[in-house]
């Protein structure tokens, strides 16, 4: 099992309240499945992706990742996690503007003290379609490849889990169709497990599995368009 959440709750102090983002969440993300959790903004998506992640911490219950729970880490313990083993896309990107698309892809070996950092983002970037623009910065490539860029970056050092946060939100519809291909395919090639949170009903079609949170509550779990049955854990 590559990710496994009980009954994760998370609350936040807001003034002198008390308010929560999630309550009792329950999941399972088995190896190279992809799982895709649907729901209006607000409704906690971006909180589950954090404590999925290892960026959080959850207020109670507990995350395991590949086996691990997070709660039992300390700061330095949990960098590692994050830097070896998970993958992120940010919904906005978060690209270096002053580094090309080829140093943003290798930035997270050079973190690691990976070798041949270079020769393997290369790699990479062939990997997603676009070697040829390794050389440009963020503001010479369409919204498409930046988001091409950020998959690679995210995916480069081998990671058992990646998690996308809205990855086609800031895209057209055929930009978006794209990179959706994109990440089914580099799922089959690489065997990578992928959680994404979406609002948009087509990127949630090309899961495996669709879970729906509402109000920090996963409401409903049903097969994708793609999938004729899928049984959930809730």
């Amino acid at each position: 099992m590559v990710l496994h959440l009980l009954n994760v709750e998370k609350h936040y102090a807001v003034s002198d309240q008390r308010v929560p983002a999630l309550n009792g969440v329950s999941l399972d993300l088995g190896g190279g499945e992809w799982l895709a959790v649907v729901g209006r903004s607000g409704c906690g998506k971006t909180t589950l992706l954090n404590l999925a992640g290892a960026a959080d911490l959850p207020t109670s219950g507990h995350v395991e990742i590949e086996g691990v729970r997070t709660s039992s880490l300390d700061d330095d313990a949990l960098t590692e996690l994050r830097r070896r083993r998970i993958g992120f896309v940010f919904q906005f990107l978060q690209l270096l503007p002053t580094l090309s698309a080829v140093e943003n892809v290798e930035l997270p070996l050079q973190l690691a003290g990976a070798r041949r950092p270079r020769g393997r983002a290369v790699d990479m970037l062939e990997m997603v379609g676009i070697a040829a623009l390794a050389d440009r910065h963020p503001h010479q490539l369409s919204g498409g490849e930046m988001q091409r860029v950020a998959i690679a970056r995210a995916l480069v050092h081998g990671p058992g889990l990646l998690l996308a946060d809205e990855p086609t939100g800031s895209l057209d519809d055929e930009a978006a169709a794209s990179v959706i291909g994109l990440l089914r395919d580099l799922r089959e090639r690489l065997g990578t497990s992928i959680l994404m949170a979406t609002h948009s009903p087509e990127a949630a079609a090309a899961a495996d599995r669709r879970l729906t949170l509402r109000d920090g509550r996963l409401a409903a779990d049903a097969p994708s368009a793609d999938t004729p049955s899928a049984g959930g854990p809730e």
